[in-house]
């Protein structure tokens, strides 16, 4: 198909000409290549393809919205349970589980574009889970589902046929009979003979092996488009029965190097900003960094992400004591042979006398070692384990909530973090400060079988969660006849039923139609002298984080009331079936 006049029409907003690539016409992989290909070539040397207009053809997008796709919440069973623990120690473990199962969709599925998000374009969904919390061991092996020695949690998402779980992920606010359970991503080679496995081909038994048969709870999440140029959104998630609230401003930077696509954090994107509004760790804020991705294997057509530099989790507020904080460490990966996907970390103090609150340090070797309390590594696509190193991870006998030690720092001295040799995370504190002070640790250091140290040292490590065994929770969206016109399913109805039957240059025509009107309308405003503003969400991305407004709030408390036997869960099933 030939370029129409709207795939170059200019957008006088844009910081640079459109970035467009024909449709070949072929729709199979050669074809899919051929395209990328020319794609990468118009895109080497521009400094940032996010703020540019870039025009695909519909065939080398993912039928799925864009403000849909990103949302953080991949695993809300265990992002409901941030503020359960009474130890904020347990609590920053927690936020830590949830760092790494935000984005499960990297790990088991495949590297897509979805559609690009036009301004004032929002989305809205629910979950409704039984929680998974993490547990210690109890002393005789017994952890809970995500804490046990990586059993498999989940369906495969890649069977048609439902299969065995171990845990619940699925909606429990269902209804036993709903009326779609479909995946949220299409499935191309879904079983055509079978209907109810073309519509629910991702398995999540509500079973009673749930750890502790947790009552369910509902996390509602909004998002909005709030800038076009540069492409900005805002959004906001919450669990108001666990008070946990999360928000962010979204945005990438994205760049060609040779033949990799770098993917960063964009000028307003500081990152996701957790507040706990009551519980245990009322008044904490956490803030989590985001890392750099790179999206691999362009010219090959066998797309896989890496990640690189370091994740930092801080922690804010709260009661009065010393903090935790987290330096996640993607290992960088070798130009030769297959990715590992590794990452090692500390969690460390930090005292109310640092200062800047010890922002100077992002990687594991910049962390003085008398301030580590704890070590993790492993593969973010696979086992992560972790342990703790000395005792500074234990509250007091009656902490209440409070942390040790309220003194100030002790003298950084900047040396590696050598690997620690302590005693397993089961044992209590007293046990520790035993094992110090008996002179336990020297003896073990310096005996001459190496081989027993090395048992020793590998029994004290304890499983933090096993991300290949973890897939996404499908999510709960509001039928199209009830949504609004611009929100992103009833926004890109056309084209994403088009792109299911594999009418990709109707698909096209239909997202060049909605494309044209945002200039129209973006057009019109300009000429009225009228300034875009956001229905959701206050008009300021400066601050890193999002804030509701009226509108925003009240389509959260509908969220929050919907009947879930009257939605959907993933894309339309009506959609789904013709194709």
């Amino acid at each position: 198909m030939s370029t129409t006049h709207h795939d170059t029409a200019i957008d006088e907003d844009a910081p640079g000409p459109p970035i467009s690539v024909p449709d070949s016409g072929d729709t199979g992989e050669g074809g899919k290549i051929k395209m990328i290909v020319q794609l990468v070539k118009k895109c080497l040397g521009v400094k940032d393809i996010a703020t540019m207009r870039l025009s695909l053809p519909a065939s080398l997008l993912e039928p799925m919205p864009n403000l849909e796709y990103w949302n953080y919440l991949d695993r809300p069973d265990i992002f409901c349970t941030i503020n359960d623990a009474e130890d904020p120690f347990m609590r920053m473990i927690s936020v830590l589980r949830f760092t790494f199962t935000k984005d499960i969709k990297f790990i088991h599925g495949k590297v897509c574009k979805p559609y690009n998000s036009v301004l004032g374009e929002h989305f809205r969904a629910h979950w409704d889970v039984e929680p998974n919390p993490y547990k210690l061991d109890d002393g005789e092996g017994n952890r809970d589902s995500i804490g046990e020695p990586f059993a498999s949690e989940t369906g495969s998402v890649k069977s048609g046929k439902s299969s065995k779980s171990t845990t619940s992920g699925v909606s429990s606010f269902s209804k036993p009979k709903s009326p779609s359970t479909a995946p949220t991503s299409p499935q191309q080679n879904a079983d055509t003979e079978n209907p109810a496995a073309l519509v629910s081909n991702l398995s999540l038994s509500n079973n009673s092996s749930t750890p502790g048969n947790a009552q369910p709870v509902r996390v509602v999440f909004l998002t909005e488009q709030v800038s076009h140029h540069p492409p900005v959104s805002a959004y906001f998630a919450t669990c108001p029965s666990r008070s946990i609230e999360m928000s962010g401003i979204d945005q990438i930077s994205a760049k060609v190097s040779g033949t990799t696509l770098r993917v960063s954090p964009g000028q307003f994107n500081q990152g996701i900003f957790i507040k706990l509004t009551g519980g245990p760790g009322e008044g904490e804020r956490y803030h989590i960094t985001h890392p750099v991705a790179s999206v691999n294997g362009i010219l090959r057509g066998s797309f896989y992400v890496t990640v690189g530099e370091s994740t930092i989790i801080t922690c804010e507020g709260g009661k009065p004591g010393h903090k935790f904080r987290t330096i996640i460490e993607y290992k960088e990966e070798s130009w030769l042979g297959r990715a590992h996907f590794l990452v090692e970390g500390v969690i460390h103090t930090v005292f109310e006398s640092d200062t800047n609150h010890c922002a100077e340090w992002t990687k594991v070797k910049h962390v003085p070692q008398n301030r580590v309390v704890a070590v993790f590594d492993g593969s973010w696509k696979g086992k992560i384990r972790w342990k703790r190193v000395g005792t500074g991870s234990y509250p007091s006998l009656e902490h209440n909530g409070v942390t040790r030690s309220t003194a100030s720092s002790p003298n950084p001295s900047h040396v590696k973090l050598p690997t620690p040799n302590i005693p397993a995370a089961s044992v209590s504190k007293a046990d520790v400060a035993s094992y110090y002070l008996s002179g336990k640790r020297s003896s073990v250091s310096g005996s001459s079988s190496s081989k027993a140290a090395s048992s020793i040292a590998e029994d004290e490590w304890m499983p933090l969660i096993d991300l290949s065994t973890l897939f996404v929770v499908p999510k709960t969206v509001r039928p199209l006849e009830r949504q609004h016109s611009r929100e992103s399913r009833k926004l890109w109805e056309n084209v994403t039923d088009k792109l299911l039957k594999k009418e990709f240059s109707e698909a096209t025509k239909e997202k060049v139609a909605i494309e044209q009107r945002q200039r129209d309308e973006a057009a019109e405003r300009k000429k009225k002298g009228i300034e875009f503003v956001p229905r959701y969400f206050e008009n300021n991305m400066e601050k890193g984080y999002a804030v509701l407004t009226a509108d925003g709030e009240a389509a959260l408390e509908e969220e929050l009331h919907e009947d879930s036997a009257e939605c959907i869960e993933g894309i339309d099933v009506k959609a789904q079936l013709a194709s």
